[in-house]
């Protein structure tokens, strides 16, 4: 099970920052990455990390604001968001991918937390 945590109200220009914990340890070989999703919209890439957490990848709307880090030892994924902006608004999601890589596409991961709630006001 992936628990995502650290959600919440926040205004522009604040930070947050999201945990997700891998209770049953399924990431340990594997990628993880976060999503989201804002409502009406479609689910969308936000950063990922690999196995050993030496790549990282970034969407470009957050790229330089948002960094994503993990702590094998603890089963945890983080992803620290500075500078955040209205439309960063959205249920965050965080997920362990299929492969070592820090991949992408959505199609390759297979466990999903439950998301947890960003929402920036101006």
């Amino acid at each position: 099970q992936l628990q995502a945590s650290g959600g919440g109200p926040v205004q522009a220009g604040g930070s947050l920052r999201l945990s997700c914990l891998d209770s049953r340890r399924t990431s340990s070989n594997n990628g993880m990455a976060w999503f989201r999703q804002a409502p009406g919209k479609a689910r969308e890439f936000v950063a990922s990390i690999s196995f050993r957490g030496s790549t990282t990848q970034y969407s470009d709307s957050v790229k330089g604001r948002f960094r994503i880090s993990r702590d094998t030892a603890k089963n945890m994924l983080y992803l620290q968001m500075d500078n955040l902006k209205p439309e960063d608004t959205a249920a965050y999601y965080c997920a362990v991918s299929l492969s070592p890589y820090a991949t992408t596409d959505s199609t390759n991961y297979r466990y999903w937390g439950q998301g947890t709630l960003v929402t920036v006001s101006s």
